[in-house]
């Protein structure tokens, strides 16, 4: 598929939601994304912000569903999301229901293998399973635990550790997601993983969970470019 860029809402204000998804939007960015902060703050009301002022632009809703997932993926489609995310780890009857209201609702499933115990295992049974997309995830608390940190050395993993094999493993769209620095993100088409996503800490404050100082304009419409010339 063509290089996708997608931008992270991860906020917790619709103020601020908009506003950042505007400078995104003239920036180059394809996809708008209510993350999670935004949803356990503004639940379906930023959803449905969002859809009425970019009407015709695809919004993922990252629910990270874990249980009851025919319902939350039903409330987000009538709200406006196209996208919705259940998480791998799940139990595979939610993994399906999510898949079935993705087909009622004409939605599409973003699988994610956060936390797994084999990141490529859990690719294959998100495919498996009826996902239209991966979404391969390192956390926000597993990059900044001290024992993790420890067996990388007193770094951090890395979504591009395992990306090649998750890609090779799987025969649909991958994305990484998961403290990447701007030049790791614009490589992973590189990788095979066409879907780019830019949030925390890239455009985002990834400690406050509020939009970036600088001109985060200028910086998206350089990444979107410099991705689109690949």
């Amino acid at each position: 598929m063509e290089t996708i860029v997608q931008i992270s809402l991860d906020l917790t204000s619709i103020e601020e939601a908009l506003s950042t998804a505007e400078i995104a939007m003239r920036a180059g960015v394809d996809w708008l994304e209510a993350g999670t902060p935004l949803i356990l703050a503004e639940g379906l009301h930023g959803v449905r912000a969002l859809r009425a002022k970019f009407p015709t632009t695809p919004i993922v809703a990252d629910l990270k569903t874990m249980d009851g997932g025919y319902l939350e993926a039903e409330m987000m489609a009538q709200a406006g999301a196209t996208h919705v995310v259940v998480m791998a780890r799940a139990h595979p009857a939610t993994i399906k229901q999510v898949v079935q209201a993705g087909k009622d609702y004409g939605i599409k499933v973003m699988g994610d293998n956060l936390g797994c115990p084999s990141m490529v295992e859990g690719a294959k049974i998100l495919e498996d399973l009826g996902c239209d997309y991966v979404i391969h995830h390192i956390g926000y608390d597993e990059r900044r635990d001290p024992e993790v940190q420890a067996r990388y050395g007193g770094g951090m993993p890395s979504p591009l550790d395992e990306l090649a094999e998750v890609v090779k493993a799987v025969s649909i769209p991958v994305q990484a997601v998961g403290g990447l620095s701007i030049e790791q993100a614009i490589a992973c088409p590189k990788y095979g993983a066409p879907l780019v996503v830019l949030g925390a800490p890239l455009t985002v404050d990834a400690d406050a969970f509020k939009t970036a100082s600088g001109d985060l304009e200028g910086v998206l419409r350089e990444i979107c470019r410099r991705i689109r010339e690949k």
